[in-house]
């Protein structure tokens, strides 16, 4: 199967346009070969601005799923272009609010899934179920963003059957405890035409791709699984992001990536035969789970707010 991953600079709430730029580097996708494309967390709406809108403003902002418009758009593009397309959205389902991702086909929905830690915005509630779906004769499985910090969630997506995850972010130069972490001056984004150097190094360095690749491929490595990892670049919100993204192997390797500042594809063969032969293959079928189900599985509070959220004002 040929995976293409998406990076482009999405505008706030602008669905018409975020919309008109999905379709764009879909054509793309389609003319260059690929079977399927991936875009990033909330894609469809933008991501980062939604931790400032009041219920009334997000719920005005979310739809319904399966029909709703921007849904239904995303069916019409895949039709046209006759390839499955994942894109993320907010949805409302009766009284609550969702960070949803799909995968849509000529045919309709394929997939929902909900983000199991939503903490942008505190009127988003939480999903609860893992989803792992057919695709082209592949088992393919999703996870957004934080979801793939916490490394139980790849696991048992993993166990569930996935060769393949989906990896929609919005993430990186933001502040951590991590040393070199933090945001990206807005004076090198404004000048990357001029000085491409100065900002590379940036979104290489801590802020950026260092720390992705930090934990990353390891989701791969460890759990023999395929990631499509997608992330805006540019702005989303008042936040640079530095895009990257890439596809990874069950070796841990990149095999694509997105090295540009530009809205931007990158298209892998990916290959069934590399599964079995990973590392993390095995080590799914060495487990012995009676050694540490009562330990994984006893009660837990979760505590979630990002070092960045927590500066703000």
């Amino acid at each position: 199967m040929n995976v293409a991953v998406a990076q482009f600079q999405p505008k706030d709430g602008d669905k018409e346009y975020n919309l008109s730029v999905i379709r764009e580097l879909t054509k793309r996708a389609k003319t260059e070969g690929a079977d399927v494309i991936s875009f990033h967390e909330m894609c469809v709406t933008a991501y980062t601005f939604t931790k400032d809108l009041g219920l009334e403003e997000i719920t005005e902002l979310a739809e319904n799923v399966p029909n709703g418009e921007s849904t239904r758009q995303l069916i019409q593009i895949s039709t046209e272009f006759d390839i499955p397309i994942l894109a993320g959205l907010v949805e409302k389902d009766q009284n609550a609010i969702y960070n949803t991702y799909l995968c849509v086909t000529k045919d309709g929905v394929l997939a929902k899934y909900r983000k199991l830690h939503p903490f942008i915005s505190k009127h988003m509630s939480p999903g609860n179920e893992y989803v792992v779906f057919d695709l082209l004769g592949w088992k393919c499985g999703i996870l957004i963003c934080y979801d793939n910090n916490v490394v139980e969630n790849v696991r048992a997506t993993a166990i569930l059957g996935a060769e393949v995850i989906f990896a929609p972010h919005v993430t990186g130069c933001t502040p951590s405890a991590m040393p070199g972490r933090g945001y990206v001056d807005h004076k090198l984004w404004e000048n990357r035409k001029n000085d491409p150097v100065s900002l590379r190094l940036e979104f290489d360095g801590p802020k950026g791709r260092r720390w992705l690749m930090r934990w990353l491929p390891a989701r791969a490595y460890d759990n023999g699984v395929y990631y499509a990892f997608t992330n805006p670049i540019g702005y989303d919100g008042e936040h640079l992001k530095n895009g990257n993204a890439m596809v990874i192997d069950p070796f841990g390797e990149v095999l694509s990536e997105v090295r540009t500042f530009d809205d931007a594809i990158a298209i892998s063969k990916i290959c069934k035969d590399k599964i079995p032969l990973s590392g993390g293959w095995r080590y799914k079928n060495a487990r012995r789970p009676e050694l540490y189900r009562e330990i994984i599985g006893q009660p837990h509070q979760p505590h979630l707010k990002p070092v960045w959220m927590s500066m703000e004002k």
